[in-house]
C-alpha cells in the first residue's frame, strides 16, 4: 500500500473547503440554471413540433402521390424517406439548441452514409432500378414478360426485386438491376399478336391448292382477326421444299391456343389432301473410276467406298 499517496490525499481533503464548493455550485445554478432550463424546454418543443411536422408532411405527400397515381410501394417508400429526413433535421436542431456541436455530428453522419453506400452498392443499384421500373412501368402485375433471362407472369414488383411465376408454376425472384440491365420483352403490353408459321410443301404438290388450303385454314378460325388481314404467301424456294409464310393476327390471350390448333390442323389437312411435308434429304451419285469402270457399283454402306477429289469412287476389293 502506498502510504505517501494516501497521506497526500488526506492532506488535499483537509484543505478542501466544502462550504466554498457549495457556494460556487449555488452561484453556478443561479447564474446558468434559467438558460439551461430554457434551452432544454426549447429543445423539447423543437422535438415535439418537429415530429408533428414530419408526420403531417408525410401524410400530405402520400395524398399527393396517390392523386398522381404513383405506385403504392414507391409512394410509401418516399413518404418514409421524407419523414426520416425531417426527423434527422429536427434532432440536429434540438442538439444545436442544447449547445452541442452538430457540425462534427453531420460529418460523422455523412461518413457513415458513404460507408454504408459503398457496402450496399449492389442493393442501391437494385433500388434505383426498382424506382425506374415503378416510374416508367415497362410492365405491370399480370403481364407475361421475358426479363432478366426468365420468362413468366409478373406477380409482385418490389423496390429491390421482382417476383415472377414461370409457365410451369415456379416462382422466380429477379433483382431489379438484372431486369433493367437487359432487354425486356413484354408479350402482354399489346392487345394483339401475330403468329408466324413457316409451312413447306413438296415441289411436286399443287402450289395453288396448297395456298387455298392455307387461306381457308386461317379464314375459318373465328379467333383469327380480319384486321390486320392474315398473310399467306410463298416466301422461299428452298433446297427441299416450297415454303409458305402463314401470319395471322390474334388476341394476345389466344396466341398459344390458336398456334397449337393451326399446327395440328395443318398436319391433318396435308395428310387428307395428299400434300407432302418435305424433310431434308440428299441424292448421292457414285461415279466409278476409269480403272474400275467394269466393277459393280457399291452402296455407301460398302467399306470399299472412298472419297477422292470431291467425288465418291468405289474400289473393288482385292481378289
Amino acid at each position: 500500500m502506498d502510504f505517501a499517496l494516501l497521506a497526500e490525499t488526506m492532506t488535499f481533503l483537509d484543505q478542501l473547503d466544502l462550504e466554498q464548493l457549495k457556494a460556487n455550485a449555488a452561484a453556478f445554478f443561479v447564474r446558468y440554471a434559467p438558460d439551461i432550463a430554457r434551452n432544454v424546454l426549447f429543445a423539447l418543443v423543437i422535438l415535439v413540433v418537429g415530429k408533428w411536422v414530419a408526420g403531417q408532411t408525410s401524410r400530405i405527400l402520400e395524398k399527393f402521390l396517390r392523386r398522381a397515381r404513383l405506385d403504392e410501394t414507391l409512394s410509401k417508400f418516399l413518404c418514409r424517406i421524407a419523414h426520416s429526413i425531417i426527423l434527422i433535421v429536427v434532432v440536429m436542431a434540438a442538439l444545436e439548441r442544447l449547445g452541442f456541436n452538430t457540425t462534427s455530428f453531420a460529418a460523422i453522419l455523412a461518413a457513415t452514409g458513404l460507408a454504408v453506400g459503398m457496402a450496399l452498392q449492389g442493393s442501391l443499384s437494385n433500388f434505383a432500378a426498382g424506382v425506374m421500373i415503378i416510374l416508367f412501368r415497362p410492365f405491370k402485375v399480370g403481364d407475361f414478360v421475358h426479363a432478366g433471362g426468365e420468362k413468366g407472369i409478373i406477380e409482385e414488383i418490389h423496390i429491390f426485386n421482382t417476383h415472377m411465376r414461370t409457365p410451369d408454376n415456379v416462382e422466380v425472384i429477379i433483382p431489379n438491376g438484372a431486369v433493367t440491365g437487359n432487354s425486356i420483352l413484354n408479350y402482354s403490353s399489346k392487345p394483339t399478336r401475330r403468329i408466324d408459321l413457316v409451312v413447306g410443301c413438296g415441289y411436286s404438290d399443287d402450289l395453288r391448292a396448297v395456298k387455298r388450303f392455307l387461306e381457308d385454314l386461317v379464314t375459318d378460325d373465328p379467333r383469327i382477326l380480319t384486321d390486320p388481314e392474315p398473310v399467306v404467301a410463298v416466301d422461299e424456294l428452298s433446297d427441299n421444299s416450297v415454303n409458305f409464310v402463314v401470319r395471322p393476327w390474334v388476341a394476345s390471350v389466344d396466341y398459344w391456343p390458336v398456334r397449337w390448333d393451326l399446327i395440328e390442323k395443318l398436319k391433318i389437312g396435308f395428310d387428307d389432301r395428299g400434300f407432302s411435308i418435305p424433310f431434308p434429304q440428299r441424292e448421292i451419285h457414285i461415279v466409278p473410276s476409269a480403272a474400275d469402270a467394269g466393277a459393280p457399283a457399291l452402296g455407301l454402306h460398302d467399306p470399299g467406298a472412298q472419297k477422292n477429289g470431291g467425288a465418291l469412287f468405289v474400289q473393288r476389293p482385292a481378289a
